[in-house]
């Protein structure tokens, strides 16, 4: 097996909260410096980043998971990951189709746009990408799942807009690949307050706004090589592939 370092939570300048910096020509050269392996692109109910920065990482031996970070209807952050473009832009449909329309304000949230590989802006997206979906939790995962994507509830050790801090506990019959902490987070607390997760993957990541931000927490992936469906067993802890947390 071999091991790959992986940050799986990086939001482009598409996110309102994101850098302008964030373009993902800079986060993909910024990952190669870091010396990151796999990427995660997660803008805030939005996937429209992924296919441009799955284009530089091809210059950069940098391995791009597409995906969005979902803000469910209970306020929680959760971050999926798909296959494909094709899969992804299915995804990017169910967004469309139950995210509110509660206009953005740039001046007051930031810019929500989505450039080209000559950095021209080729869409503002109007509404605010931070605004919670119309569908709960479990509606998301099983649109996921149906996908054959990955599912993970983000960053749950945090006092926002985290599984534990809306719900209080997580759900047993909600289907997910792993949980991440966040560059705080305590594994041994967690699971000492929530027994149930015992046999849980945990991955960290860098939940990263700004370049400096970009690997400074990561996961080490122990597997064969940098693939899809390797990285999903690696999350689920199959045929000896796995996840070491740092």
């Amino acid at each position: 097996m071999k091991q790959f370092k992986a940050d799986l939570h990086i939001h482009t300048l598409l996110s309102p909260c994101g850098d302008l910096d964030m373009t993902p020509g800079n986060i993909i050269e910024q990952a190669r410096i870091k010396g990151l392996d796999i990427v995660g692109i997660t803008d805030h109910n939005s996937t429209l980043h992924g296919e441009l920065t799955s284009y530089y990482s091809t210059q950069r031996d940098v391995f791009v998971l597409c995906g969005a970070e979902v803000t469910t209807k209970e306020e929680v952050h959760c971050l999926a990951f798909f296959e494909n473009f094709s899969k992804l832009k299915i995804f990017q449909s169910y967004i469309d189709e139950n995210l509110p329309d509660i206009p953005n304000s740039p001046d007051f949230f930031g810019d929500q746009v989505q450039i080209d590989k000559d950095l021209n802006i080729i869409y503002e997206e109007p509404r605010l990408l931070t605004s919670a979906l119309n569908v709960n939790i479990e509606e998301v995962a099983l649109k996921v799942h149906e996908l054959d994507g990955i599912f993970i509830p983000a960053h749950i050790d945090k006092s926002k807009n985290s599984i534990l801090s809306q719900l209080g506990f997580i759900p047993f019959d909600l289907q997910y690949e792993a949980l991440e902490l966040s560059k705080f987070g305590d594994v041994d607390k967690i699971k000492k307050e929530h027994p149930y997760l015992q046999n849980c993957t945990f991955l960290r990541s860098s939940d990263a706004h700004f370049l400096e931000d970009i690997g400074t927490s990561f996961s080490i992936f122990e597997m064969e090589t940098r693939s899809f469906e390797e990285i999903k067993m690696a999350l689920k802890q199959q045929n000896n592939r796995k996840v070491i947390l740092v």
